[in-house]
């Protein structure tokens, strides 16, 4: 059986073993997305717990956004580890490790002890566990998505990849949620407040245990890809996909993917840190978060589907404009003033992000579309991840912008930046929404 004949065979499997892969991509996304922001929003009220009572707004910032980008740092060694392993042993067995990567070291991190008990020793602990941590995040999605692009049909690819992205605004709406539960409890406050001490811990523990739930679903039901082992093999997939036939094309995905994470970094990691530095109240800001997420759910798999009557390119280029004209706008108008009432604060949250971040919908379908079987877990993989590396350093590039302006604006520079690449990146790649897998 050729490639193209297993990938329709595959792709016609939506009511069996098809489905369930898709099922497992969507809430493997989720999963990913929560130990991802699990310390955007559920250990924002609780850092204080990690560091000395006297550190200035600026630096408690900081430390705050490099929490979350050693977990983007780890995504690429990640992808390079378990990319080469999804195109060399299988998409299956490398999300099962993943998988079971990510819910040890979130549980882990729950464990921690704070500055009180440990001094430094509690942050540079968290550190290097978001670093592991995001080492496997960066194996999940790498095997996990394109096992289910390979099983999903042509005519449908746009709007299952829109679906398994819809997993990102899940898992930032189960962290929210979580977040503001336990609020209600345990108070936030000084280091010795309820939350600071325990109540963080318990979303931490609740991404745990919907990992190892993955884990379990995904070994008992999910089978390898057709595709993948009817395809020949790579002898080294990651010395082919840096092979002058696959260079020019991952260069090109990674000018896009380092648009949407430099957009990604000015809004979702950015935005809940920078509401904090304008001392905004911890649960309107959670509020406001959860709203928005709730309707990207819905924009994610619009997206996807319209990409599949418009193309992948278009998609793309639209969320790449508006990323740099109408959402910066948005952005400029809430910290000018637009956080100080409820209402607004909600309003222009929303639009910030969902003129911009719904791009994720296109993203898994775009990227398995431009990699060939042999190299399509490394080139996801890779392409995803290696673009984080620079956009990563958005907490440095905050600071030297702040000798120019103030600090709480310089995410909208970023913000323009991105929406820049995103463009550029999509005008120099072709239309995939016809490729065979």
């Amino acid at each position: 059986m050729s490639t193209i004949q297993a990938s329709a065979a595959a792709g016609t499997n939506t009511n069996g073993q098809g489905k369930k892969a898709l099922i497992a991509a969507y809430f493997g996304f989720s999963v990913d997305m929560i130990d991802v922001y699990l310390p955007i929003i559920a250990l924002a009220p609780a850092m204080i717990y990690f560091q000395p009572a006297d550190m200035s707004a600026t630096l408690s910032t900081t430390l705050y956004y490099l929490i979350f980008v050693l977990s983007l740092i780890g995504r690429p060694i990640g992808s390079f580890i378990f990319g080469y392993a999804g195109d060399k042993i299988g998409r299956r067995k490398t999300t099962l490790i993943s998988i079971f990567g990510i819910g040890a070291t979130t549980l882990l991190i729950a464990c921690l002890p704070g500055y009180a008990t440990l001094g430094l020793g509690g942050v540079l602990l968290l550190a290097a566990l978001r670093l592991i941590s995001g080492v496997f995040m960066g194996g999940e999605y790498t095997s996990a998505n394109p096992l289910a692009m390979e099983y999903a049909p042509k005519n449908k690819r746009g709007l299952y990849g829109g679906l398994i992205n819809a997993g990102f605004p899940t898992g930032t709406i189960v962290v929210s949620l979580a977040t503001l539960g336990t609020l209600q409890f345990f108070p936030a406050g000084d280091a010795t407040s309820l939350y600071a001490v325990w109540g963080w811990r318990i979303p931490f523990i609740i991404g745990a245990l919907l990992s190892f739930i993955l884990f379990v679903y995904t070994y008992k039901n999910v089978e390898e890809s057709k595709v993948w082992e009817e395809s020949k093999k790579a002898d080294n997939p990651i010395k082919d996909l840096f092979s002058k036939k696959n260079l020019s094309l991952l260069g090109q995905v990674f000018l896009v993917m380092s648009g949407v994470w430099f957009v990604t970094n000015a809004i979702v990691s950015s935005l809940p840190g920078i509401l904090k530095y304008l001392n905004v109240n911890s649960v309107d800001s959670t509020n406001a978060q959860l709203v928005t997420n709730v309707i990207m759910f819905f924009l994610f798999i619009l997206a996807g589907a319209i990409s599949q009557k418009i193309g992948r390119k278009t998609v793309l280029i639209v969320f790449g404009i508006l990323s740099f004209t109408l959402s910066p706008l948005f952005y400029y108008m809430l910290l000018n003033g637009g956080y100080q009432n409820t209402t607004k604060l909600i309003v222009l949250v929303v639009l910030v992000n969902c003129l911009a971040i719904p791009v994720f919908g296109v993203l898994t379908s775009y990227i398995s579309e431009r990699f060939s079987t042999g190299v399509r877990a490394s080139g996801y993989g890779i392409g995803y991840s290696l673009a984080l590396i620079i956009p990563a350093m958005t907490p440095f590039f905050m600071l030297g912008l702040k000798n120019f302006m103030p600090y709480e604006f310089t995410p909208i520079v970023i913000l323009v930046i991105g929406g820049l690449f995103i463009t550029l990146g999509a005008l120099l790649g072709p239309e995939t929404k016809k490729v065979d897998l």
